[in-house]
């Protein structure tokens, strides 16, 4: 097998074998004391909520009359209606729960096409608040609240056997965020609120089954460690504790995301549990998480409900962008690529003016303009160690039985040719760099909303695979037709001739349902780098005819 074949395998396998000792996982920190377990009643179901009656916005709220005592049990259940430039929030009066929001910038893409997203899970609150204080529970689900408009939200009160309760809900400074405020007079210390996280999404997608494959929770301490739990890793009744400081927890899909962050100087949540859901065959459409953050009376934290738009998560902070911890046990290495793929591309897209499809294509271009230098100087030397081939062997046969005159031999030829042993290693690092950036889109194009339901040409969305199978097709030939140019002019290699045929066959199949712009990105880079290839194979000719 070709050396520099070799040579990258070993190069790509030490990348993958040392990544966890160069990017270890932090120890997680110990549980906080005093901190609440949860039984199975902490995840249960929440009761359906039939709304009854709804208003429109809170200045056009039917309030209650401001004298009304909270707590009163003959309170109907209904339905309020928070309207926002970007989002309407329906909550029920019935728990002073969130019930789900609507995205007016968002089309749903499936079975619902033609109205706008959805964020929730019908019958299902979006979230759901229970206290446990002196080994009492206090659950919300089971009291009426009393619902008064306020300038840019929605108060509930409300009354739990002894405990007075107020739930309130303020636009935050930005779309999809809400300022989030509880307070309970009348519990016992110590206490901890329990916050249930949506246990699962109605699909907005035209690929229902890969949105479903993405349902997770992901956790971030206060460090800045992200975690993700995606539903299908979790058997039925498995129970995780994400032990805190939390800044955030989170409940997603592949484009929408409900999360509930704690304030950047306010208390952060102590800890996050999860227990995974019977399985229907190999998938699941449920989960249950809940986070649990101290209460003194007073408690508060902002609910993001809204896209997984990169900029948007930035801007948020606290490491809001890692609600999807790329790649896996190779997070370290793959996060930081992706997060540099994205700017770039949402900078492309920025200051061009291109749709994200041309935006790939001069992407791709770039970035093997970026590095024709280094790939120049890599094949070149890879002539120039074909060339040395002959007398490497010559000098390995005639000393074979003196080790160490042979050692010495093989380095004056390298020497004589202004080369060393390690040469070979600079002409296998250029075929390893463009990885890491085709692993970030990979890894990108699993939940950046940015590409979804973009066009290109004959495709109608690059976030799905190519209905024809035209792109992966001419991505696999243009490999081949880039392997096959390469072994013009060099000595026959039966090994690398194989593996011409065999590796852009495997490619093909591997990215044949994969995203029609990830298969986009990757062709273009094959047919830009054909010009470098063939005048390297034609350099290659005269040197042979020398």
């Amino acid at each position: 097998m070709d050396r520099r074949f070799l040579l990258a395998l070993v190069l790509t396998g030490a990348v993958l074998v040392g990544t966890p000792f160069l990017f270890p996982t932090p120890t997680p920190p110990a549980r906080p004391a005093g901190a609440p377990k949860t039984d199975s009643s902490a995840t249960a179901p929440a009761p359906a909520v039939a709304p009854s009656a709804a208003t429109t916005a809170p200045a056009a709220m039917s309030a209650t009359p401001n004298g009304a005592a909270p707590g009163i049990a003959a309170v109907p259940v209904e339905t309020v209606t928070v309207v926002q430039p970007a989002a309407t929030t329906r909550y029920s009066t019935r728990g002073a729960s969130p019930l789900d929001v609507t995205l007016a910038r968002f089309q749903a893409l499936g079975a619902q096409r033609g109205n706008a997203a959805r964020i929730g899970l019908p019958g299902s609150p979006m979230l759901r608040y229970r206290i446990i204080a002196a080994g009492d529970t206090i659950d919300f689900g089971g009291a009426d609240f009393v619902p008064t408009a306020t300038t840019s939200g929605v108060s509930f009160v409300g009354r739990v056997g002894a405990a007075e309760l107020q739930v309130s809900y303020t636009a935050g400074a930005v779309d999809y965020l809400t300022d989030v405020r509880l307070s309970a007079s009348g519990v016992a210390a110590p206490a901890f609120l329990l916050v249930d996280l949506p246990r699962g999404f109605a699909t907005q997608e035209a690929d229902s089954t890969d949105d479903y494959n993405h349902l997770a929770y992901a956790v971030n301490t206060t460090r800045g460690d992200a975690t993700g739990i995606a539903f299908t890793k979790l058997d039925g009744g498995e129970r995780r504790l994400e032990a805190g400081p939390l800044s955030w927890v989170v409940a997603k899909n592949k484009y929408f995301l409900v999360g509930l962050l704690a304030p950047t100087s306010g208390t952060p949540f102590a800890e996050a549990h999860i227990i995974g859901e019977p399985r229907a065959k190999k998938a699941t459409t449920r989960g249950n998480a809940t986070a649990v953050l101290p209460l003194n009376g007073k408690v508060h934290f902002e609910l993001y409900a809204g896209p997984q738009e990169w900029k948007r998560l930035v801007a948020l902070g606290r490491n809001f962008e890692n609600t999807n911890p790329y790649g896996g046990w190779l997070q370290g290495v793959v996060q930081p690529f992706a997060t540099i793929v994205m700017s770039v591309l949402l900078w492309m897209k920025e200051r061009l003016g291109f749709g994200y499809g041309w935006v790939l294509v001069i992407f791709g271009v770039a970035i093997r303009l970026i590095l024709w230098p280094l790939n120049q100087g890599a094949m070149r030397t890879s002539i120039k160690m074909q060339r040395l081939q002959p007398e490497l062997q010559a000098s390995q046969t005639k000393y074979k039985s003196d080790p160490q005159k042979q050692q010495q031999e093989i380095l004056r030829v390298y020497k004589e040719h202004g080369m060393s042993p390690f040469s070979a290693f600079s002409g296998c690092l250029p075929m390893l760099l463009p990885m890491p950036i085709l692993f970030a889109l990979f890894w990108v194009f699993q939940n950046t909303i940015e590409f979804r339901g973009v066009p290109f040409l004959w495709l109608t969305d690059i976030s799905l695979h190519d209905p024809l199978y035209i792109l992966p097709l001419l991505m696999g030939a243009s490999m081949y037709l880039l392997s096959w140019i390469g072994m013009r002019n060099a000595p026959p290699n039966p090994q690398a001739k194989m593996m011409s045929y065999l590796f852009p066959v495997m490619m093909t199949f591997f990215l044949l349902k994969m995203a029609a712009g990830l298969n986009l990105y990757y062709a273009i880079q094959n047919l830009a780098a054909l010009p470098q290839q063939w005048m390297l194979a034609h350099e290659r000719a005269k040197q042979n005819k020398g």
